[in-house]
């Protein structure tokens, strides 16, 4: 009688090795570094960049550069991080928001006042027409007063 080891379930140590070969994934360089920006874990993603595995211009699919996946998490710090190795303040996603856009609409004062002491434009509009101003809620006093 044969072992019968059935590939989805390991039971004897014959099949690990050819499942741990058949399990093996890589993701793409771009996936792994967002992931790192959405999980705020700034050691990562500083190797990332001094690596050179990304360019911090690309446009992921989801549309947004990496620092616009930055300002979405609210961390000032990765944000801070991204701009220091050259990401672009002015950058524009697919919709044309820049991240000043996206910290007004989320609410992130401070990312704002932080991109605002960069230079970034109050002017700006999206493909829509909207102004940061325009997509601050009334409830977000601290930008309010800020812009």
């Amino acid at each position: 009688m044969r072992d019968y080891c059935p590939l989805s379930v390991p039971r004897c140590g014959r099949c690990t090795s050819r499942l741990r070969a058949s399990r093996s994934v890589r993701f793409p360089n771009d996936v792994i570094f967002q992931d790192h920006i959405k999980q705020g874990d700034l050691e990562q993603v500083g190797r990332f960049i001094r690596a050179r595995k990304v360019t911090l211009d690309t446009i992921y699919p989801s549309g947004m550069a990496a620092l616009h996946e930055a300002v979405l998490t609210g961390n000032l710090n990765c944000v801070k991080l991204l701009v220091k190795y050259g990401a672009d303040i002015h950058q524009r996603d697919e919709n044309g928001w820049t991240p000043l856009h996206m910290a007004c609409s989320d609410g992130y004062a401070d990312i704002a006042r932080y991109l605002l002491s960069l230079g970034a434009s109050l002017e700006a509009t999206t493909d829509d027409g909207e102004k940061p101003s325009d997509l601050i809620d009334p409830e977000y006093e601290d930008l309010v007063q800020l812009l």
